[in-house]
């Protein structure tokens, strides 16, 4: 069994900057990939951040050049660094680990950027 707990989301000023956290436990090995997808209000879930195999990254174009995603060698612990925050980047953000064919979720953490 695969557990994912992410921490560090909040209220924050537009402008400001968050590190989310998540932590894995459980049977990880064969990990591939780690990613973070957030989800507004009404609005379908979407990936902001994704690292794979020896740590290529890729990001949406709406977060590019402001958040950076990494993650220890051991899969047990991947971050989101969130710079310069935007009122719309307001969402739970979730973590995602990819073992083999199967993927794994955390329960989210809850961002909020203030005006």
């Amino acid at each position: 069994q695969v557990q994912l707990v992410e921490s560090g989301g909040g209220t924050v000023q537009a402008g400001g900057s968050l590190r989310l956290s998540c932590t894995t436990s459980g049977r990880i090995s064969g990990a591939v990939a780690m990613a973070w997808y957030r989800q507004a209000p009404g609005r379908e879930r979407e990936l902001a951040a994704s690292i794979v195999g020896g740590g290529i990254t890729s990001y949406a174009d709406s977060v590019k050049g402001r958040f950076s995603i990494s993650r220890d060698k051991t899969y047990k612990s991947t971050y989101l660094q969130m710079n310069d925050l935007k009122p719309e980047d307001t969402a739970v953000y979730f973590c995602k680990m990819v073992i083999g064919r199967a993927q794994y979720w955390g329960q989210g953490t809850q961002v909020t950027v203030a005006s």
